[in-house]
């Protein structure tokens, strides 16, 4: 984590941003999920601007009890936001629970096979396996770039990687 904090750049968030739109956005109308970046994540706020100006549903997880996969809430830019756990911001408990057909997917490493390491609770590997078809787009610095991520039997690859850098496909 102390290293990703060295690799923001001013700029990276709006970089970002523009490779995704570029290079590999989101499947037409599909409902996205973000997140609400925490510590020193790659800020997607901007991103999640412009694909809501595009047209596109915007949802934000949830975090659920160990085990399960994570829970999707429907959110605009405006609604309010609670504190939720691992020190994120979620939509409240009213908010509309839905199923996202396209995921931004956070990170702490990734290689060119579209593996990820996240943060040891498995969230999204159970998500991305409860969602087959879902389109799901690693979000990173490109210093997070590693030569191999050790994978695990319940890992699952994404479709690319997205950064302030370029867009690498996957093998995912």
């Amino acid at each position: 984590l102390a290293a990703r904090a060295a690799l923001r750049a001013p700029g990276a968030a709006e970089a970002l941003a523009e490779v995704v739109l570029r290079e590999c956005p989101p499947p037409p109308g599909a409902l996205v999920a973000g997140f609400w970046p925490m510590g020193d994540e790659i800020d997607i706020r901007p991103l999640m601007r412009h694909l809501e100006a595009a047209g596109h549903a915007l949802a934000l997880p949830v975090t659920p009890p160990r085990g399960q996969p994570l829970l999707f809430r429907r959110w605009r830019f405006g609604d309010p936001l609670v504190p939720g756990g691992f020190g994120t911001s979620v939509p409240p408990e009213g908010a509309e629970a839905v199923t996202p057909q396209a995921l931004l997917v956070p990170l702490l490493a990734f290689d060119a096979a579209g593996l990820r390491l996240g943060y040891g609770g498995g969230f999204y590997d159970r998500t991305l396996a409860s969602l087959p078809g879902a389109w799901a787009l690693g979000v990173a610095f490109a210093g997070q770039q590693v030569a191999k991520v050790p994978a695990g039997a319940h890992d699952v690859p994404l479709h690319g990687i997205a950064t302030e850098a370029g867009f690498f496909r996957t093998e995912g």
